[in-house]
């Protein structure tokens, strides 16, 4: 089969398509036939060793796919060849024409969904999720600051958010992001390039403050956001690229709490919960994964190039 292969780490060239065996799967293993493999920063991160990132070369990029079941394993139940999937993980990597899961990382795609916003439900609706309802704690009525609602988990946090009964806000860098934003639930999107637009989030809400922010650069903007929250109300950092200095009182008047959020350390439990949430909203019409860009495998390196500067949001997917 033909898959992208990282043989050092590096520049997005280091990737190219090369001819491999096809993985077998063993006991508690799905192989899948992949129809579109998800590009995530994260993927980029680990491809160059950025941000602590890393893999052991030669490796084959990428964790979340989409396509058909192909074989299973001995002790595989509830997977058949044929059926409709996604997957949440992976063993062998998803820029591939077949990639080997564990039982655990395949999940039924509904059929309301394509094989590209399959692939778009990996990390960033799942880490959207998380931020919102595991961590974040949030309920229907309250109030939610997307900060940073432009990205491919920015819009599925908007989705959901707005689907549980919350008063969404979201901020964006540019006007056809703060459009994505608005046109996917957020009732206020703020220019976050402007310095007071925190200022505009406080009066939106009449002074109260937003009971949860789901902070997307937190090394920018988590001293600022606290001045916004609302009594007893939560930030949860989703990404953060640097330290950042904070006025603790800020929290002790509030009764507030900041909160961390890495999908990866996800209890089993509780990543069961988030996919068979997902799998519900997808059903629903809920959740609508936006596709911005498909590659073939072969343009790998012009995907990862791409997503460094992405601003729109909508996903970018290869498709084998």
């Amino acid at each position: 089969m033909r898959a992208v292969r990282v043989h050092e780490l590096g520049e997005p060239e280091v990737m190219r398509v090369e001819q491999v065996a096809d993985p077998v799967p063993g006991p508690g293993q799905v192989l899948v036939a992949v129809r579109a493999a998800g590009v995530n920063p994260v993927d980029t991160y680990i491809r160059s060793g950025q941000h602590g990132y890393g893999a052991q070369v030669p490796y084959t990029p990428g964790s979340d796919a989409a396509g058909l079941v192909e074989r299973v394993g001995d002790g595989v139940t509830g997977l058949a060849p044929g059926d409709r999937v996604f997957t949440a993980g992976t063993v062998s990597g998803a820029y591939a024409e077949r990639t080997l899961c564990n039982a655990g990382q395949v999940y039924r795609l509904p059929e309301r969904a394509d094989f590209p916003q399959g692939a778009a439900l990996g990390i960033p609706c799942a880490a959207a999720y998380r931020a919102l309802f595991q961590r974040g704690r949030a309920r229907p009525g309250e109030t939610v600051l997307v900060h940073g609602a432009t990205g491919a988990v920015g819009l599925a946090a908007v989705q959901l958010a707005r689907a549980a009964g919350l008063v969404v806000f979201g901020t964006g860098g540019d006007a056809a992001g703060c459009a994505a934003a608005a046109e996917n639930g957020a009732v206020q999107v703020f220019d976050h390039g402007a310095p007071d637009h925190l200022d505009h989030v406080l009066a939106a809400t009449g002074g109260r403050g937003v009971d949860l922010i789901v902070e997307m650069l937190a090394n920018r903007n988590l001293g600022r956001d606290l001045a916004v929250l609302a009594p007893q109300g939560r930030v949860v950092v989703v990404g953060s690229r640097g330290t950042v200095e904070i006025d603790p009182r800020a929290l002790m008047v509030r009764e507030a709490e900041v909160r961390g959020m890495l999908l990866g350390k996800a209890p089993e439990a509780e990543r069961g919960e988030i996919y068979a949430a997902l799998q519900g909203a997808l059903e629903g019409g809920f959740l609508t994964p936006p596709i911005g860009a498909e590659f073939p495998l072969d343009a790998a390196p012009e995907a990862h190039r791409l997503i460094a500067g992405w601003q729109g949001g909508a996903k970018i997917v290869l498709v084998p």
